[in-house]
């Protein structure tokens, strides 16, 4: 009898952003690989850009051209050799700022395309020469790929017009890294993670925060949050590292995503808010965009609008630690059955293999 052969592993070039320091590489691809391997899938990670230059972005300095260039040439070089891949898989875009005309090129494979957040809108609010040459390029890039992964609603409604091979697969954590956070029913922490930039969503409640840290026992706590500083308000700020944001989460009481209502906001997909719930967290954030699923009002957390809003929510979930304790459980409960890495994962694979043969 012959022995039956084994089948042949997928062999995928991931074309990342970021390494781990870029949270949506991360998020999105990385953290996946170990679960694609079980399911015979063999990843080749490639970022365009090193942590050097995320690091330097946000020290708000300029990055020296001749690193660019470099970054576009090892860039180009991987791509030249994709042919001994079955499958290409993107973050966004291969060549950040070049035209797809230039681009098409040189992806020689089949390519799954993955969005998070509104990416395509960078290029249409451009000047008028990014506009005229880059403002359709990411809708040229779905219209090609033989699978588009989009990370919410909204941006799959908007890849859905270049194309009809769309999955929507949400941004996830691996909820084994969560522990729920202990009961503190003499404290109140409010806390928010993000990146120097999205801490600007901030900025509205400053009058709401100050008032509210003001008083005993009740603080903000920032985590990645940078150089953005909020006078008057009792903060403490906190850098991200990945090593320790599991645990650094855990010394909220409750966490916080405000967020204005624009199309970039309706392109993001919540993360925040999916790591305080799986911290066994409640949560408060702004009715936009995918917010309103992750959030059942008055289950997992509150969907506020106004400053008043706000402030009401936070006192409630102050005054009532009871209450904190049962909308962190109905979170956590939320992630494990929706948005747990694990639970995710094979429907990823199933996506990529089928992309692998159209």
């Amino acid at each position: 009898m012959l022995p039956l052969q084994e089948t042949p592993p997928l062999k995928a070039l991931l074309l990342t952003r970021y390494s781990r320091l870029g949270a949506s590489s991360r998020l999105r691809f990385l953290d996946f690989i170990p679960l694609l391997a079980q399911h015979n899938i063999h990843v080749d990670v490639q970022p365009f850009f090193d942590d050097s230059y995320l690091n330097t972005k946000y020290q708000n300095r300029a990055v020296p051209p001749v690193r660019l260039i470099g970054y576009y040439l090892r860039r180009l070089w991987v791509m030249l050799r994709s042919a001994q891949y079955d499958l290409i898989w993107l973050e966004k875009e291969a060549l950040p700022f070049i035209p797809w005309t230039i681009e098409k090129i040189f992806l020689r494979r089949p390519y799954a395309v993955d969005f998070d957040d509104a990416w395509f809108l960078r290029y249409q609010g451009g000047n008028k020469i990014i506009r005229a040459v880059l403002g359709q390029k990411l809708e040229c890039v779905v219209s090609r790929a033989a699978v588009t992964i989009a990370g919410n609603n909204f941006l799959r409604q908007w890849a859905e017009k270049q194309n009809s091979r769309i999955v929507q697969i949400p941004t996830t954590v691996d909820l084994t890294r969560y522990q729920p956070a202990p009961s503190r029913p003499d404290s109140f922490t409010i806390g928010w993670i993000g990146s120097p930039s999205s801490a600007n969503y901030l900025k509205p409640l400053v009058p709401v925060l100050s008032e509210l840290t003001a008083q005993p026992n009740t603080k903000l706590q920032l985590i990645g949050s940078g150089t953005v500083t909020f006078p008057g308000i009792n903060v403490e700020y906190l850098p991200w590292q990945e090593a320790t944001e599991t645990t650094a989460i855990t010394q909220f009481d409750v966490g916080i995503m405000p967020l204005t209502a624009d199309p970039w906001s309706e392109g993001k997909c919540s993360y925040k808010l999916i790591q305080y719930m799986a911290a066994g967290l409640p949560v408060i954030a702004s009715p936009v965009g995918m917010n309103t699923e992750v959030v059942q009002h008055g289950i997992n957390g509150f969907l506020v609008e106004t400053p008043q809003e706000w402030q009401s929510a936070l006192e409630t979930l102050r005054d009532n630690p009871e209450l904190r304790a049962r909308m962190g459980q109905n979170g956590r409960q939320r992630v494990a059955e929706k948005y747990d890495l694990a639970v995710v994962a094979p429907r990823l694979a199933e996506t990529l293999k089928q992309a692998a043969q159209s």
